[in-house]
């Protein structure tokens, strides 16, 4: 500084303390202070005021928003907080996981310990970096969110914490309001207050919406996001798994890898800077280390990504739908109780339609665990067993013929399996629960032999006729054996039974309809019996007003395996809530249904059904032998194909038919409609067979209870045989329940007289020639009228000559003279051979062949119509009726030279024929000879055939003897015959003949 400088700073020094220590100055300065400082003061009052004011006023106002917002406890937060949505999960038998049952939401609950350590991190350092600092909210991020809002600034931060968000998705709407935004704050401090971290960061894990799975549907939750994204539970999701899933909430179907339906997207950037940005803020926060970091931000995650994943619905269709109305019905049921009302109560049909409605949401929304019964396995190979069976008929009508089964397990009522149907994207019908269909003869066993045996009406040894009749119904009913043929004459309810002859089971079940035998199907579980069932004589056959299941139809049979006891089929074991509560589990409630005798031999009579009935060809398919009993069944028209069988362990049914009822017949494959059918019911149980052999095939056989006896008995009548019965070769032997067996002798016989017209046997009338007659046992009309005669159109058939019946016919069994004497036959001769056809009129009893005007045979009408002629001579043949009145000669016919003859001779031999005709007329009744013994001239003519017939002795016999010899040889082939025919329809199927033996068909 030089000295001019110095100079000026001095005097100015020099003024500036002569200014402050002037007095002036200093009261100036007094004033002064006191201006500012009061100043000072009244900003600081005004700034306190205005603070204040302004925090009262926004301290009113927060009270204002929240004013209606309850004061919630603990328990309240609580109960909001963990009320979210989590689907119910299906398991197979066994604890056999099935998947979860389909809902708008899939959500699993996971707790915090069982999530990965990488997915927490994430969470937290992308959602709320000082989680574990605040107390609910953070004031500086309010204050931002706030500032952003008024300003209206581009980027908007967001000021929630996960606790608010949790208190948004939980408890609050996602509105954009102050008031929302108030009420979230206010609740968001005492869920804090009350919970602590780990317990609020787990409810957000769990609530978090996360986009959509491998199957296309929508999830909610890190443990559904972990198994549906990447196939893994959430404890081992990997680092940059648990960025890419912690990416997720900011845009759930934004940044998903998959479509509604399923399938990965064709862009997934979105979603991987995402995961990029995630992985830098866990960085940034000190969660991984720069080495995780880089290895983490360059793994290419859509290796990860499981490919699509069919849903429970899409694999198990039929099982998973069965599964869920059987739940909705029990939760229904539960429900109701809950509130007062009994399951009656349900019967209502609106009252019932609410509390469906409210099971079906609780089943989709509550995460509970349903236990089945099914066998995972069996129910595979069933299904594939299905898909690949060749023989089920041709499409008609574009509708292929659909399938239905069931196994069911006999003790406990288990459904170990099923069947629905063959294509579920074609036909969603359940064929084995839902569809209802006419059971045919598989209605037998359950309507007409076990409740007849149970009320001591029948046994497998009481005897019906089985021919045809009529039944008056309303309007006369007729029914049939299948192929209108198979009749027996007479047949017991055991033969009945294994041949499925309809007419038996007929009249068996009109002497118990007045009973009420219907009251037995509904204890064994059949819901669909009408009033009208109860009167109707056609239920016999199955003819049902509305049909029955597979499923009802299999599980009566099981009745039979259980000692009478009917236990019902159940699929649904047990219901259990996700915080562990049984809310449902199954109990048996056995109904008894007969007794321990009937069922054992309903059973012992179905056993012969698959043994050597119409089942036969069943057991060449089997891969095992077990004891089974059952019966097959076909319902009207031949729209239905059944088989149901049990053995100690289970029953098993299956059933065949067109959705709209067609004609199975005919054959397809070179197999008829009931084989095929057969052949389906061996197959699949050969498929379960081979999973569980135990179960499908026991050690055990039926065992005989105590109460039952063998009898002998008497075949036409099911009692005590007669000496007569003896005679006549018809005793036979059964089971019978031991107070129901037969303590009656037999009355059926009488001695009397029959004549035979072609294979059937008439009782003989007085007028009746005595050498058309033969000696036997007659059957006492009103012994017999048991056996249902009074519904038989032809009481002569009853006993047709064609059985091996000894010589037995039903003293009803007449002919009646049609008033006039027969038309002449015609004859032919050739190979020294006459012979003539059965005669049109229906009261022609025999014949009577003439050799030069003499008689030299007589063959009655049941006997083969042929003469062998002897030397040469001149023959006719003249037709006798029932009351003796004799034809007009036939043409003559010559042996040896004459080949023809001539007026002459047809003059001499109607002079001769008259000579006879008076000689009849003097002639007694009960005499063997039409020509009496008094009668030289006819003297003559025996002898004159008994020369001849020593002539001709060594060539074949042309006399009466000879001639009702051959014919008796006939008819004993005949006989033979039809009875081999008889044995060959219980043999027929274990050869595997293409033509099937006869099956039922209802009326």
């Amino acid at each position: 500084m030089n000295s001019n400088q110095k100079d000026r700073f001095q005097a100015l020094w020099k003024q500036l303390t002569h200014f402050f220590q002037n007095e002036k100055t200093h009261k100036n300065a007094r004033v002064t202070y006191q201006v500012i400082w009061n100043l000072t003061l009244i900003l600081i009052i005004v700034g306190v005021l205005g603070f204040s004011f302004a925090g009262g006023v926004g301290a009113g106002y927060f009270a204002a928003l929240v004013k209606d917002e309850p004061v919630r406890t603990k328990e309240d937060l609580k109960k909001d907080i963990y009320n979210y949505e989590e689907t119910s999960e299906v398991y197979f038998a066994d604890d056999v996981y099935l998947g979860k049952l389909k809902s708008d939401l899939e959500r699993e609950e996971v707790s915090i310990d069982k999530v990965s350590e990488y997915l927490k991190n994430a969470v937290i350092a992308t959602e709320d970096e000082y989680f574990y600092e605040h107390d609910g909210v953070v004031p500086k991020a309010i204050l931002r969110a706030v500032y952003q809002e008024f300003s209206n600034a581009s980027v908007q931060s967001g000021g929630s914490t996960l606790t608010q968000q949790l208190i948004k998705n939980q408890v609050l709407t996602n509105e954009v309001s102050f008031d929302r935004k108030a009420k979230e704050i206010l609740l968001a401090l005492r869920v804090e207050k009350f919970f602590e971290k780990e317990e609020i960061l787990e409810t957000y894990l769990n609530v978090s919406t996360l986009g959509r799975n491998s199957s296309g549907r929508n999830i909610a939750g890190v443990e559904s996001a972990a198994e549906g994204i990447f196939g893994v539970e959430a404890k081992d999701l990997t680092l940059p798994q648990s960025a890419f899933i912690a990416g997720l909430p900011q845009s759930p179907f934004g940044y998903t890898p998959y479509t509604q339906q399923g399938k990965l997207k064709e862009n997934q950037e979105p979603g991987i800077n995402r995961m990029k940005t995630v992985l830098k803020r866990m960085y940034s926060n000190g969660y991984i280390t720069k080495e995780e970091y880089d290895k983490a931000r360059t793994y290419d995650i859509t290796k990860d990504f499981i490919g699509k994943t069919e849903m429970p619905s899409e694999k198990y269709p039929w099982l998973t739908y069965e599964i869920e109305k059987r739940s909705i019905e029990i939760l229904s049921v539960s429900l109701a109780k809950d509130d007062g009302y009994e399951e009656k109560d349900l019967e209502n049909d609106d009252l019932k339609e609410q509390y469906v409605a409210l099971a079906d949401r609780k089943l989709r929304q509550n995460g509970y665990q349903i236990y089945t019964t099914v066998n995972k396995k069996i129910y595979d190979k069933m299904q594939e067993v299905t898909k690949n069976y060749p023989n089920y008929g041709y499409d008609k009508a574009g509708e292929p013929v659909e399938a239905g089964a069931i196994l069911i397990e006999n003790k406990t009522g288990k459904i170990i399996s099923f069947v629905g149907g063959r294509d579920f994207k074609r036909e969603q019908t359940n064929h084995a629960t839902a569809s209802l269909r006419s059971n045919g003869s598989t209605m037998k066993p359950l309507l007409v032999y076990g409740p007849g045996i149970e009320l001591g009406k029948i046994s497998p040894g009481s005897v019906s006729a089985n021919v045809p009749i009529s039944i008056p119904a309303g309007k006369m009913w007729r029914p049939g054996n299948y192929g209108g043929g198979s009749y027996t004459g007479v047949t017991t309810a055991r033969e009945a039974l294994k041949n499925s002859y309809n007419i038996p089971a007929a009249l068996f079940y009109m002497k118990i309809i007045n009973q009420g035998p219907a009251s037995y199907l509904e204890k064994m579980g059949f819901t669909t019996v009408t009033k009208e069932d109860y009167s109707n004589a056609a239920m016999s056959l199955g003819a049902m007003s509305k049909g029955v299941t597979v499923e009802e139809n299999v599980n009566a049979f099981g009745t039979f395996a259980n000692s009478g006891e009917f236990v019902d089929a159940y699929m649904i074991d047990k219901i259990v809530s996700k915080d562990g509560e049984v809310i449902y589990e199954h109990k048996a409630k056995p109904v008894d249904v007969f007794s321990p005798q009937a069922a054992y031999l309903t059973l012992d009579m179905m056993r012969d059904v698959v043994n050597s009935g119409t089942a036969a060809s069943v057991r060449n398919r089997l891969a095992f032998s077990s004891d089974w009993a059952g019966k097959t069944g076909t319902s009207q028209n031949y729209w239905d194909a059944w088989f149901v069988a049990t053995n100690p362990n289970v029953s098993f049914g299956t059933w065949l038919g067109y959705d709209t009822p067609k004609s199975l017949q005919g054959t397809y494959n070179g197999l008829e409609y009931n084989k095929r059918n057969m052949y389906y019911w061996a197959d699949l149980i050969n498929a379960a067979y081979k999973v569980d052999p135990k179960l499908i095939d026991p050690d055990k056989r039926f065992e005989m209870p105590g109460g039952i006896v063998s009898r002998s008995f008497c075949g036409v009548s099911g009692l005590l045989p007669s000496s007569a019965c003896q005679k006549a070769g018809l005793v036979k032997s059964d089971l019978f329940i031991a107070k129901y067996a037969p303590s009656k002798a037999d009355d059926s016989f009488i001695d009397g007289q029959y004549v035979s017209v072609g294979s059937k046997r008439y009782a003989a009338l007085p007028q009746t020639p005595g050498e058309f007659t033969s000696g036997g046992f007659m059957l006492n009309p009103d012994s017999f009228a048991d056996i249902g005669l009074k519904y038989v159109d032809d009481p002569g058939s009853v006993i047709p000559g064609g059985e091996k019946s000894g010589n037995v016919v039903g003293a009803k069994a007449k002919l009646n003279d049609n008033g006039k004497a027969p038309d002449p036959l015609s004859i032919t001769i050739s190979n020294d051979k006459i012979t003539w056809g059965l005669h049109h009129e229906g009261d022609v009893v025999g014949y009577r062949v003439y050799k030069d005007g003499k008689k030299v045979a007589s063959i009655n009408a049941g006997g083969s119509l042929v003469y062998k002629v002897g030397s040469g001579g001149s023959y006719y043949v003249t037709a006798v009726d029932i009351v003796g009145k004799e034809s007009a000669p036939s043409k003559r016919v010559e042996s040896g030279a004459k080949k023809t003859g001539s007026k002459e001779d047809f003059s001499k031999n109607k002079d001769d024929r008259g000579k006879d005709k008076i000689a009849s007329e003097d002639k007694k009744p009960d005499t063997k000879e039409e020509n009496g013994s008094d009668n030289e001239t006819d003297k003559e003519a025996d002898k004159e055939t008994e020369k001849e017939t020593d002539i001709d002795k060594n060539k074949e016999p042309a006399q009466d003897k000879g001639q009702n010899k051959e014919n008796t040889d006939k008819e004993n082939q005949e006989t033979d015959k039809d009875q081999d025919t008889v044995k060959d329809q219980d043999t027929i199927n274990d050869k595997e003949q293409d033509t099937d033996k006869a099956e039922e068909e209802e009326e």
